[in-house]
């Protein structure tokens, strides 16, 4: 099923009376064993919006089709021995998906076929994983903010090049495909944001076996099957730091465009950076708590933020910052995302039943 046709953007002053028109859609787990069992940690549409994937704190890691909202219409992949922490599609292939989990790995699945392609070994609890816009790379990071870059390619397995250890807590990370050389976006605990050169500069130490460093793909010989020591510790080059928030970065995304930067802080604040100059536009202040992710829409239009504290979701417009529309929820919403392919359908957790997407069960647009 190839992707919709282009749908216009819609504008600012018709977006409220549209929004409400959409009607949401449950969808509802099995393994919920009561309150607080079936915590859902993080959500990801796949590139063409026709599947989107939900891990748990139970370990487990759903594909739900939204057009079919039934359980016997999804997959669960089953593999990981601790709680799913971040799950993310590979931006160039609909049914490739990569899984970070507490038990200390990062796996790949074939969603098609429902297995796991590799699993590879963190050297510590997983937090959090971002792919390269090419799907060449897949960089996961640890709880003891180390990020290990897992290098793909077509003919030969996943393979872990050098971990990269922060000399700061890092929160989440997204590549920046726009402009040269290609750079990397890591929001830290100390109210920054990092921009960083990618691919990082080789290692001057060799690996404890005397093998070539495996800091690029076209080094890497085979498949790692333990964690690099961290004497061999690569680095990252910093081109420009961004002061963004008076307490932690938790979250950021670039717009579709990568016009907009948004950065959630701890400090319940949203900041848009316009991405040519990295001055901050525009600061959204409608969230009760610390904002665990942030969305665009697929038009780059709208902004939305998801948190532990409050309840409701509010629709920013980019441009103006101008609250446009409200999704009211009965508990906190910390997953939010945007569906990516040219509809204003937002999917979130957090209230009772599990996942709800907003537009799944019919609406204008």
């Amino acid at each position: 099923m190839g992707p919709p046709p282009p749908r216009k953007s819609v504008p600012k002053d018709r977006f409220p009376t549209v929004f409400t028109t959409l009607k949401t859609q449950t969808y509802h787990d099995p393994s919920t064993r009561g309150p607080g069992s079936h915590t859902i940690r993080t959500i990801a549409w796949n590139p063409t919006g026709h599947l989107i994937a939900t891990g748990s704190a139970d370990r487990t890691l759903r594909i739900w089709n939204p057009e079919k909202p039934q359980v016997k219409n999804s997959t669960e992949l089953r593999g990981h021995t601790g709680a799913i922490e971040r799950v993310a599609w590979n931006p160039t292939k609909e049914a490739e998906l990569a899984s970070v989990s507490s038990d200390g790995t990062c796996r790949f699945w074939d969603v098609k076929t429902r297995t796991c392609i590799a699993s590879i070994p963190l050297g510590g609890e997983g937090l959090t994983v971002a792919w390269s816009s090419d799907g060449t790379v897949a960089l996961a990071g640890r709880k003891d903010d180390t990020l290990i870059p897992i290098y793909l390619s077509s003919d030969s397995p996943p393979t872990a090049g050098q971990p990269i250890a922060q000399s700061v807590q890092t929160n989440q990370t997204t590549f920046n495909p726009v402009g040269q050389p290609t750079t990397l976006l890591l929001t830290t605990g100390d109210g920054s944001v990092k921009i960083c050169s990618w691919p990082p500069p080789p290692p001057t130490t060799a690996v404890a076996n005397g093998n070539t460093p495996l800091s690029h793909p076209a080094m890497a010989t085979s498949r790692s099957s333990t964690p690099v020591p961290p004497s061999s510790s690569s680095s990252l080059q910093t081109l420009h730091t961004l002061h963004a928030h008076t307490s932690a970065c938790v979250s950021l995304a670039l717009s579709p465009t990568s016009r907009y930067l948004a950065i959630g802080g701890s400090d319940a604040l949203i900041s848009l950076y316009d991405t040519h100059d990295w001055i901050c536009r525009r600061t959204l202040s409608s969230l009760s708590g610390s904002v665990k992710t942030v969305s665009f829409s697929w038009d780059g239009s709208y902004v939305i933020g998801g948190s532990d504290e409050g309840t409701g979701i509010d629709i920013a417009h980019a441009e103006t910052g101008e609250i446009v529309a409200r999704i009211e929820t009965s508990l906190p919403a910390p997953c939010v995302s945007w569906h990516p392919n040219g509809k204003y359908w937002i999917a979130y957790s957090g209230d009772p039943g599990g996942l709800k997407i907003v537009g799944a069960a019919g609406g204008g647009i």
